[in-house]
């Protein structure tokens, strides 16, 4: 039976959505919440990015959420549309990424017939989200929303996702939204700063490894001054390049894969360390190597919002639980210190600055050079978008993330993030350069979003880089079995032709004069933009790896 108004319990929803400050959200689609639809129908306070795939969906929500702070919104519907969104959950959970994923559901009395489609979200979604649950009464909507930006927010952000159930869409219901929730801020016990400050006036060698947690540009701007002051070599943890200027004077580099070997030996070296918002994962500590767990003959002050995550795998000599920012502006106003400023983060960072220097080499088309030449001809704000592959690391060793926010990167190594996330920050900063940077086998992940970004007029430029493999996969199947290849080599499309198909610009570069030329052609052209760099498998890695320096070590 068709319907002439909205029912009360999908307003109230999007009343909700209003409310919390939801000012878009990326969807597929489905008819197990048309009613929440036609809700957003002719709704001026919401942006509404239909999307190709609802990974594609999770991805720019879990993006968006990043750039924001606060949750990133998608809706998919159920059964295979949420099984889809998972990948975006799962990042937003190892990112920590506000995050609040909307799903369809089946009717209330269809619930554990297996009906169609029917999946037990809560369970499904449990392992992966900092809380999943079911709307089975409309008017605990606003109670539902509300809790779910709180969690999504506090402590270590993250992930929530909300079943809806079809039939409960159309009640009737006379609640109200709830006020908007805000982050809490915590600020650091006075009594820890002072502690701090004291151990890191008795260290010898200190080191600070900083992002994540909800980290922002106030957190930034502090944390960067309070550093300088004491001339504190700062490293950013994997994929956080952002969460301190590239011209800072105590700036050291980034951890991760592929890090600089004298910022490695730095930390190992380290008497104190200084964990600022970052988990110490292991993607950061390259398998809990570079600091390790109990890390002997080290001290580690760790300072992070969420208390569940200090103690949880380091030990900790000092635990701090504050807001990243609220830490950062303590320390960087904090008048009485008797720290005498190092020279070691001035070290440091010119150690980083010939690190991070191109080299040209000998490749048809050397991506070192090419990234060099982006550093020259695009504004230093651009957001750089990847998703995972070894060809990232040309970026996070070459590229300058100068501004907040700059990088969006997935710390779990999913791959398809790049593109999605790019459209997403397209939109949210339709004013700055956005350029997302991808793989052959990353691209074909999400690829189909190229449509969304020409549907919604956004300005973007791609850079898929195609040596015709799973690249890092084939970078540790030479290592392990050299010259057994298995499952590693592709066949690709055109990306050129691809992209002008889905009524973009595009140019196909196979030396590095031809990307210098394509680049600025693309700088002056709007809409989709992308470039196709052809390169050899043989040119593995940002590090210097090859297939044949692996297949002879």
């Amino acid at each position: 039976m068709s319907q002439s108004r909205t029912p009360d319990a999908a307003r109230l929803l999007v009343e909700c959505l209003v409310e919390q400050g939801c000012d878009r959200i990326f969807t597929v689609p489905g008819e197990s919440f048309l009613q929440v639809l036609d809700g957003l129908h002719g709704q001026a306070d919401i942006d509404v990015i239909t999307c190709r795939q609802e990974g594609g969906v999770s991805f720019m929500a879990c993006a968006d959420g990043a750039m924001t702070g606060r949750p990133g919104v998608g809706f998919v519907t159920r059964g295979p549309g949420a099984t889809n969104a998972t990948i975006g959950v799962h990042v937003a959970l190892q990112d920590s990424q506000p995050m609040v994923l909307f799903v369809g559901d089946v009717a209330r009395d269809m619930k554990d017939r297996e009906g169609f489609q029917e999946v037990d979200f809560p369970a499904f979604f449990g392992p992966i989200a900092k809380w999943a649950a079911k709307i089975d009464n409309a008017e605990r909507i606003p109670e539902y929303v509300a809790r779910a930006w709180s969690v999504a927010m506090s402590g270590r952000p993250g992930p929530v996702v909300l079943a809806l159930p079809e039939d409960m869409l159309s009640d009737a219901t006379e609640a109200k939204p709830r006020p908007q929730v805000v982050r809490p801020a915590q600020p650091p016990c006075p009594d820890a700063m002072q502690a701090m400050l004291a151990m890191i006036g008795d260290a010898a060698s200190p080191v600070a490894i900083i992002g994540g947690a909800g980290w922002n540009a106030k957190a930034r701007d502090h944390f960067q001054s309070f550093a300088e002051r004491i001339g504190l070599p700062v490293a950013t943890a994997f994929r956080r390049q952002d969460a301190i200027s590239p011209r800072s004077p105590v700036y050291a580099g980034n951890l991760g894969y592929g890090p600089n070997p004298k910022l490695v030996e730095r930390i190992k070296q380290a008497d104190l360390i200084l964990a600022v918002g970052a988990r110490l994962g292991e993607a950061t500590t390259d398998g809990y190597t570079i600091v390790t767990p109990d890390h002997p003959e080290q001290q580690l002050i760790h300072i992070h919002p969420d208390p569940n995550e200090l103690g949880r795998v380091y030990r900790t000599d000092l635990a701090i639980c504050a807001d990243m920012a609220e830490f950062s502006e303590a320390a960087d106003l904090w008048e009485d210190s008797a720290v005498i400023p190092f020279d070691a983060g001035a070290e440091a960072h010119a150690e980083w600055l010939a690190w991070s220097k191109a080299k040209p080499a000998d490749w048809p088309l050397d991506l070192a050079s090419c990234v060099a030449f982006m550093r020259e001809t695009l504004p230093p704000d651009t957001m750089i978008c990847n998703g995972a592959g070894n060809f990232g690391g040309w970026w996070h060793r070459y590229w300058q993330y100068d501004g907040y926010p700059t990088q969006l990167a997935p710390t779990c190594g999913a791959m398809g993030y790049g593109v999605p996330a790019a459209i997403a920050a397209a939109r949210r900063f339709p004013d700055r350069t956005v350029v997302a940077v991808a793989g052959d086998g990353d691209f074909m992940m999400n690829g189909q979003e190229l449509a969304t970004a020409v549907q919604f007029g956004v300005d973007l430029l791609v850079i898929v880089v195609d040596n015709g493999a799973y690249g890092t996969i084939r970078m540790h199947q030479e290592r392990e079995f050299p010259a057994r290849i298995s499952a590693t080599e592709l066949k690709n499309p055109d990306f050129a032709a691809l992209a002008k198909a889905y009524g973009g610009w595009s140019a196909r570069a196979e030396t590095t004069e031809q990307f210098k030329v394509a680049l600025v052609e693309a700088k002056a052209t709007k809409g989709l933009r992308l470039i196709h760099c052809l390169i050899d498998v043989e040119q593995l890695a940002a590090s210097g790896a090859t297939v044949s320096g692996l297949r002879n070590r």
